[in-house]
């Protein structure tokens, strides 16, 4: 399929699928959250370009959520994933903060550093819990401009955690001063959780008890007048996606042109990348040396191109692994590290549901595949990895070793090199590590 007639909602429907994984979130959430959302929108009467943004503000609403992943595993000793999941899922109610902070804070430490871990929610959780909120909606409202969407759209992803009483974060907007997109993606988040996790009783019953408090009383009226039979099965049904994909109106759609599909793959690099402190500009860096090596190898300028994607999208699986294990400073276990060799298999799911990445998706999930058989997540070898994903691989190891970990400092460039050397022909390929040390010159990052 040629760049020019693959539909934004396509490529953005996709990607939204490693942001339900950063927030824990059973598959195609931000696709159903859509569709509820688009429900509402026709029912109370918002015309075409107001349903165009809506679309996109809830599609795009956990932008920002990567980037407070690290700092909930500090402040809560816990895992981001689960803790993420489950805080969906309260009330605000004073029980049910609490029993969440007794059930969450640190509960991969021993007993005495769990309790004083509690006692430290307990001073500071208010003032904690207002900061990742910001970090959250700041970032994904920035994102969503770079990836040139509207005021309303960002302004409505950044006031998604607000409440219609004024009990939200981190603003504490009240009733109209909330944007109405924010409005009713909080409405469809919440009903999509619920009715995914528990069912449509259950949905219903958090409905009329958040109606007036997070809730506006009009909007979940008008969705408890739609909410019939057809509405449920419909919210169930399998081919949901493709029919969110094709609910887009049609005289809204944006062409993606070539610099576009770019912006949008380097800013969900961004997104990859701010999800641990340890990462980022990884991304954004291994494009570059991606292309570097591809120039030296004599790709032309439109595969570099379509390889940079790849290069920019390599890790967007690790969207899906808890930075528990991800900023881990000790040696993992043989039971993380399985859980780390995920995110390859993760980034192959989610760039092959864009009908035009298909070959990119098999090129970025390999990249950490051997030619000795000995890599994941299929165990290829020799002739079976392709040039390309040799080119990422070599970029890929370069920057990580010159680049600092949980467990060490960066290792000086000259250091990185000899390191690489002992692997030739078994995880490096030699003509990609001769085209890596003719441009190393370039490779002079401030980040590192």
């Amino acid at each position: 399929m040629p760049y020019r007639s693959m539909k934004m909602s396509e490529l953005i429907g996709a990607l939204s699928h490693a942001l339900d994984m950063t927030e824990g979130q059973p598959p195609g959430h931000c696709i159903r959250a859509c569709w509820i959302g688009l429900q509402i929108a026709k029912s109370i009467g918002l015309n075409n370009q107001q349903q165009w943004e809506l679309y996109y503000t809830i599609l795009l609403k956990d932008l920002g959520c990567s980037s407070n992943a690290a700092r909930i595993c500090q402040l809560y000793a816990t895992d981001d994933l689960s803790f993420k999941h489950d805080y969906k899922r309260v009330d605000g109610s004073l029980s049910q903060v609490l029993n969440f902070v007794l059930q969450h804070t640190g509960v991969q430490t021993g007993l005495a550093e769990r309790f004083r871990q509690i006692l430290s929610v307990v001073r500071h959780g208010e003032t904690w819990a207002q900061e990742l909120m910001q970090t959250r909606c700041e970032r994904g409202a920035d994102i969503a401009r770079q990836l040139r969407f509207s005021e309303p759209v960002a302004e409505g992803i950044r006031a998604l955690d607000e409440h219609w009483n004024g009990g939200g974060k981190p603003y504490g907007l009240t009733a109209d001063s909330i944007p109405l997109y924010a409005r009713i993606a909080l409405i469809s988040q919440v009903v999509d959780v619920f009715f995914t996790g528990t069912g449509r009783e259950a949905c219903l019953a958090e409905l009329e008890k958040r109606k007036g408090s997070w809730f506006q009383p009009e909007l979940v009226d008008a969705l408890l007048n739609i909410a019939n039979e057809p509405f449920w099965k419909t919210l169930s049904c399998p081919t949901l996606p493709q029919q969110v994909i094709d609910l887009e109106p049609a005289h809204q759609s944006i062409e993606l042109d070539e610099d576009y599909i770019d912006e949008i793959a380097a800013a969900f690099g961004q997104v990859v990348d701010s999800k641990s402190p340890y990462t980022a500009g990884h991304s954004e860096r291994v494009a570059l040396i991606t292309d570097l090596i591809a120039e030296k190898l004599g790709l032309n300028a439109a595969k570099r191109r379509w390889l940079k994607r790849g290069a920019l999208l390599h890790d967007v699986g690790k969207l899906g692994i808890s930075n528990s294990i991800l900023d881990k400073p000790d040696k993992l276990t043989d039971e993380e590290f399985d859980t780390v060799k995920l995110h390859a298999k993760f980034t192959g799911e989610i760039l092959s549901r864009i009908t035009a990445f298909k070959e990119l998706a098999d090129i970025a999930q390999a990249h950490h595949e051997r030619m000795d058989g000995r890599g994941y997540p299929l165990g290829l070898k020799e002739e079976e990895i392709s040039l390309e994903t040799r080119i990422i691989t070599t970029a890929d190891i370069f920057d990580a070793i010159t680049a600092a970990r949980p467990y060490r400092g960066p290792i000086p460039v000259p250091q990185a090199l000899d390191m690489m050397r002992e692997h030739l022909d078994t995880q490096i390929d030699r003509r990609c590590f001769e085209a890596l040390l003719s441009v190393t010159d370039e490779l002079q990052f401030d980040a590192h």
